[in-house]
């Protein structure tokens, strides 16, 4: 095993949250996923991962909800070092410091942008060589969201969600997101919208062509007609309180509302930058949610910064 790394290098990457603007879940498989029609927007909100040579593996945070963030090997970040470095027989001794802005186990794959973020630093940092493809299959490896993580824009994604198809954006759209008093679980929702479609018959994971067309378009009245997450009422059953804030949101002259992913953070698709400063000032003044985050999109997947 070779040694990993030049002394004194440093290499920071830049990585976004996502949105689901459809998320179409299909019954459960027999490995315990769900197949996914899952159409991601990654929007502005951005950890910054930076990695250094260290004499072993270690993780630290700042920012947003730092306290929250395991700072072991459970951290998707350690996971991804680990799994480059074993594939390139390097070892796996890095600092990898996660400046935090991303709502932690908010549906807006914090951890995710994390994994994808460290994967991109230490390939930098190391000079593996690997291809985007062998990067891919690693962030498939690390979890359902990692690879879309990497790269950013507006993508389909289809089975658990690592499939990945980009998709055309026409325009930028304008976003407000209510951050929720702690998190959830998203094996826990996953296993609620098990438990609430029982006996039912879980129709075949599809994107919306009409959801497609306005994100082509960039025809914001259009996506809101068609936002979709089938999570939404699981999320709901596990945190009905998150109902008070989608009805502020939308009471306050959102386009739409929704759950993100697997929740608890809402999202709110408004008209322009004037009507996000609006639904802002009433999610605030609203008291049911503890912080609120504005962003646009289409923005850039994991970026050298």
């Amino acid at each position: 095993m070779r040694a990993s790394g030049t002394s004194g290098a440093t290499v920071t990457v830049r990585v976004p949250a996502k949105v689901n603007v459809q998320l179409a879940v299909g019954a459960a498989r027999p490995d315990g996923f769900h197949d996914l029609a899952n159409v991601f927007l990654a929007v502005g909100l951005y950890d910054e991962i930076t990695v250094t040579p260290s004499d072993a593996l270690r993780i630290t945070a700042e920012g947003h909800d730092a306290d929250q963030i395991p700072l072991d090997g459970t951290n998707l970040a350690a996971r991804a070092a680990e799994l480059l470095a074993a594939r390139h027989g390097i070892a796996p001794h890095v600092h990898v410091h996660i400046n935090k802005d991303i709502p932690v186990a908010g549906g807006m794959a914090g951890g995710s942008a994390d994994a994808a973020g460290a994967l991109l630093a230490c390939d930098t940092l190391w000079s593996t060589g690997a291809t985007r493809e062998e990067l891919l299959e690693i962030c498939a490896e690390l979890g359902s969201d990692v690879p879309f993580s990497l790269v950013g824009g507006a993508a389909l994604g289809r089975g658990r969600g690592e499939l990945l198809t980009p998709l055309p954006v026409g325009g930028a759209f304008h976003w407000v997101f209510a951050v929720a008093e702690g998190g959830l679980s998203t094996p826990a929702v996953y296993g609620e919208f098990d438990r609430l479609t029982e006996g039912t018959a879980v129709p075949e994971p599809e994107a919306d062509p009409a959801l497609l067309a306005a994100l082509e378009a960039g025809d914001a009245a259009a996506l809101a007609g068609a936002l979709a997450n089938d999570l939404q009422p699981a999320a709901l059953s596990l945190r009905p309180d998150l109902l008070a804030t989608l009805a502020a949101g939308t009471d306050a002259g959102a386009l739409a509302a929704l759950v993100s992913g697997s929740g608890p953070t809402t999202a709110f698709l408004v008209k322009d930058h004037q009507a996000a400063q609006q639904v802002a000032a009433a999610l605030t003044a609203s008291g049911t949610c503890r912080d609120v985050r504005l962003a646009d999109s289409p923005a850039p997947g994991a970026t050298l910064a």
